[in-house]
């Protein structure tokens, strides 16, 4: 019961973490984040599709996928993504209150926050699945580092983004994504996680 309520509170604060980068720091100046999330701010500036929802649609194969084949993987994602992307949709209206500053300073505060929210999860043995876990079943089934395989899919999505929208654009998400990755080594390191084995 204990370990369930510390997952559970992991999911709740790491899905608010990556709620507020997103809606108060990427979407006011069109930036991406990698993977899953950034097909959904892509959807978000095209269709002005809601961007949890679409990140939820994005990932059902990815999903149906894990349950056939990688069933652990499934039931340590599932939760997180369906929290993570509910709160993106209701903390929406936080873009109204959005802080005016520098674009390049809004990309690195938007991803510090993702990479933050992310963190906290892996810390506490879950994440919000999508293209991460997609990744995971990639490197597993060819034996290449998952990072690598991250790596590759993050720059297709944001090289796609620098195409439909500009070079600043491209810019911008690169500092996000650099960011993100930042922040969630720092929180996953041994460090910073009480009684990790060395």
């Amino acid at each position: 019961m204990k370990n369930f309520v510390k997952k559970a509170s992991a999911i709740l604060i790491g899905s608010v973490f990556l709620s507020l980068g997103i809606n108060l720091f990427l979407i006011p100046h069109q930036v991406l984040d990698g993977g899953v999330i950034g097909l959904g701010l892509i959807a978000n500036y095209v269709w002005d599709l809601q961007v949890g929802f679409t990140i939820i649609c994005v990932s059902i194969p990815i999903f149906t996928i894990a349950w056939f084949h990688f069933r652990s993987y499934f039931y340590n994602s599932l939760h997180g993504l369906l929290v993570s992307s509910f709160l993106i949709d209701v903390l929406s209206d936080t873009r109204n209150y959005q802080v005016n500053i520098d674009p390049v300073v809004s990309s690195i505060l938007g991803g510090v926050l993702v990479g933050c929210g992310i963190g906290y999860m892996l810390r506490h043995q879950t994440s919000t699945g999508g293209t991460d876990l997609l990744a995971q079943m990639i490197a597993k089934f060819m034996k290449v580092n998952v990072g690598f395989v991250i790596l590759f899919i993050d720059s297709i999505v944001i090289l796609l983004g620098g195409y439909l929208f500009s070079a600043h654009t491209l810019l911008l998400s690169t500092l996000t994504i650099i960011s993100v990755a930042l922040a969630t080594m720092l929180l996953t390191s041994h460090r910073f996680i009480p009684n990790a084995s060395l």
